[in-house]
């Protein structure tokens, strides 16, 4: 886990890290303490009680920002350099590694030492913001970060056909019990069962080209496509294309962390915006967004009744399910790895992006914050504000693919690796 921190630190320019490539976040800076002054906060402060060698930037680097009703954030702290931040970083990593036995030592009446669950919450916070880091480097100019050596090369064809497949109806089974499985966030808690009625879903999510005769017809401009709330953040932000787009001498180009690809050549990658402008093109289309048990009965269940623990079985993620775990650093084409599509026949449930909802983020029925260190991890973002996410992108790292994961985000936030497909009844 550190490893690839590290190399994905390394993709930024020395001089860049003081840069904030996104309004809404911190500064590069930040991240870089962010990950072990967590992992010191929930582990040697939380757990053991160690007293802190470096309190102020335990309480600088404890907690990001997710701010609403503003569209930029400046931030009043005064930021360290880049070389105290990684002396801070490498002393908790010693830290760390020294605790592991001390942690085991200690009862195991408690819930975060049983089944080492303290470490898991670290390593999860950790690999959840390898791919937040992957969509803010997104954001800085080209010349602001290093292109990896071994950078896998882009594909560009290979999609598969745009189609809409029914799916029966019937029961599904949101999240998990906490004893079944060795690890969970409190909002997958406990498990939920609820149930959907017929409808008709997209095989694949929708592609750049369907998304660009949506642009073309005026779908930036036109009010009747979008809620009230939505065409208003639009027109103040004066949004005409998604944040992955830009005009490049008279042309299109899709923006990936190295590369701006034109249009016509990325025609066949997901489109990823956000929930607003997935809403507007939905509206636009004729359909509507998914809601969250519709996407895990596409995904998860299967026309027999049965439930798998992934889109396409029983075998663990692999390279050849989906776009996942780094696998290319970049979209490819929709589709483009039929073994990892659902009983039901519906493609990429998981890698490529994640799955915009139209389902408010919200707690199970029994819900409780079981980590002491993190009560609002969830729960601070119960507010109508937040939409959950289903599946995974590129960047998401493998070991948190599972069926119970869920992620969230504002539905005015265009900088995810996030992508959408249409749901008729």
């Amino acid at each position: 886990m550190w490893r690839r921190s590290d190399e994905i630190f390394h993709t930024v320019q020395p001089h860049a890290f003081h840069e904030q490539p996104i309004s809404l976040r911190h500064p590069v800076i930040f991240y870089l303490g962010h990950l072990p002054a967590f992992a010191w906060n929930q582990i040697c402060r939380g757990v053991l009680g160690q007293p802190s060698f470096a309190p102020e930037f335990d309480e600088m680097f404890e907690r990001g920002i997710d701010p609403t009703g503003v569209d930029h954030y400046e931030s009043a702290d005064r930021w360290p350099s880049t070389a105290e931040v990684v002396e801070y970083r490498d002393r908790i990593r010693e830290a760390l590694l020294r605790s592991v036995g001390e942690v085991r030592a200690l009862s195991e009446s408690n819930v975060l030492v049983a089944n080492d669950r303290i470490f898991e919450v670290v390593i999860e916070h950790e690999l959840m913001h390898q791919e937040t880091l992957q969509y803010m480097f997104q954001q800085l100019p080209l010349r602001a970060k290093r292109r990896p050596e071994d950078l896998p090369p882009l594909i560009l064809h290979g999609a598969a056909d745009d189609e809409r497949m029914p799916i029966g109806g019937g029961p599904v089974h949101l999240g998990a019990n906490f004893d079944e499985i060795p690890f969970g966030w409190d909002n997958e808690f406990p498990r939920h069962r609820t149930s959907v009625d017929d409808f008709t879903i997209d095989r694949t999510p929708v592609r750049v080209s369907r998304y660009r005769e949506f642009m073309d017809d005026g779908g930036y401009g036109r009010p009747e496509l979008w809620t009230d709330d939505d065409w208003t953040w639009r027109a103040r932000l004066e949004i005409q294309r998604p944040s992955f787009w830009s005009l490049r001498d008279g042309e299109w180009c899709y923006d990936t962390l190295f590369d701006h690809v034109p249009l016509d050549e990325a025609a066949d990658w997901p489109v990823y915006v956000s929930l607003a402008e997935a809403r507007a093109f939905c509206r636009w289309s004729g359909a509507r967004l998914p809601t969250e048990a519709e996407i895990h009965r596409a995904a998860y269940s299967t026309p027999e009744g049965s439930v798998r623990p992934f889109p396409w079985g029983h075998d663990p993620p692999s390279i050849s399910h989906g776009n996942f775990d780094f696998s290319h650093w970049a979209p490819t084409p929709v589709g483009s790895f039929p073994k990892g599509d659902s009983a039901w026949g519906v493609s990429e449930l998981v890698g490529n992006g994640w799955e915009w909802t139209s389902s408010f983020f919200a707690p199970f029925p029994g819900f409780r914050a079981y980590i002491p260190g993190y009560p609002g991890y969830s729960s601070d973002f119960f507010d109508t504000r937040h939409f959950v996410m289903l599946g995974a992108s590129w960047a998401t790292p493998a070991g948190l693919i599972r069926r119970s994961f869920r992620n969230w985000f504002q539905d005015h936030y265009p900088y995810v690796f996030a992508n959408f497909r249409c749901v008729r009844p």
